[in-house]
């Protein structure tokens, strides 16, 4: 069987407890933390607050896997800046996040954040590409040491001109060659790639630490054209055996209603697989 997940963004004004629990009647086994709708900066987040957190997602049931949607807040953070003092800034900041990520009793965080790991004009590639590399290897020490595993997402060249296909996610998996650093993979973004999901996941999942479930149209899974079917085919076939996590970027009609109809459109294509 799967894990389902889902981020918590979309329940815009709740409470923390609040998400556990609907996450939990939904039938959800984790909920998935965007640091910002926390604190603008995690080192605003106490440590009791943290503590608060954590415990109330065991007593409710679920697993907080981790975070996502790192880089938003705060802001002029820059992962591959030519800057070092800003490059540096930025790793302090990601050093803090995996401590927050690990207080919270999270194990992975997914690394987007395309606005803050664009190509600068008039910089290459290839130098861009070797900041990339030199600064999550960086971070590695502290994510080894909380047990946390940093996951790279590819995005569509509408969201970033930097790791656009998983193909090139799995070339930087490779070269930084790490337990602790792995490949993100999310629907949306594999929908540009002009080739069939199934594919791209056969592929490359044996690198993925996790996994996003949405649609091309940025609703929900079942809420637009693509079909699960195949694509959770995919992910049993390669024994994939992570998270599968909802999120989405239009928050209509509401949560609940998302976080319902998602999860029962995969557990029907889930039934489905196999047969």
């Amino acid at each position: 069987m799967l894990k389902y997940g889902i981020c918590n963004e979309m329940f815009q004004g709740w409470k923390m407890e609040d998400v556990f629990e609907e996450a939990k009647k939904q039938g959800y086994a984790g909920v998935e933390v965007a640091p910002f709708t926390i604190a603008d900066s995690v080192a605003d987040i106490p440590s009791a607050r943290r503590a608060e957190i954590r415990r109330a997602a065991a007593d409710t049931g679920v697993e907080i896997i981790g975070l996502h949607w790192l880089l938003v807040k705060p802001e002029g953070l820059y992962v591959n800046h030519p800057d070092n003092a800003l490059r540096q800034k930025t790793l302090d900041y990601f050093l803090q996040l995996i401590d927050c990520c690990s207080d919270l009793g999270g194990k992975l965080m997914v690394i987007g954040s395309p606005k803050q790991r664009n190509i600068i004009e008039g910089q290459s590639l290839e130098d861009t590409w070797k900041r990339t590399v030199e600064f999550f290897t960086n971070c590695l020490p502290k994510a080894e040491e909380r047990d946390v595993t940093l996951c790279f997402e590819p995005l569509a060249s509408t969201e970033t001109n930097f790791i656009n296909t998983a193909d090139d996610g799995v070339r930087l998996v490779q070269e930084i060659n790490h337990p602790k650093f792995k490949l993100h993979l999310d629907v949306k973004a594999m929908s540009g790639e002009g080739e069939p999901i199934d594919g791209i996941v056969r592929r490359t999942v044996a690198y993925a630490g996790h996994f996003h479930a949405n649609d091309a149209n940025l609703k929900g899974p079942g809420m637009g054209d693509v079909d699960f079917v195949p694509i959770f085919q995919a992910l049993n076939e390669s024994g994939y055996d992570g998270y599968v996590s909802v999120e989405v970027f239009i928050f209509e009609p509401d949560p609940v209603t998302i976080a319902r109809e998602s999860i029962a459109y995969m557990k029907k294509c889930w039934a489905q697989v196999g047969r």
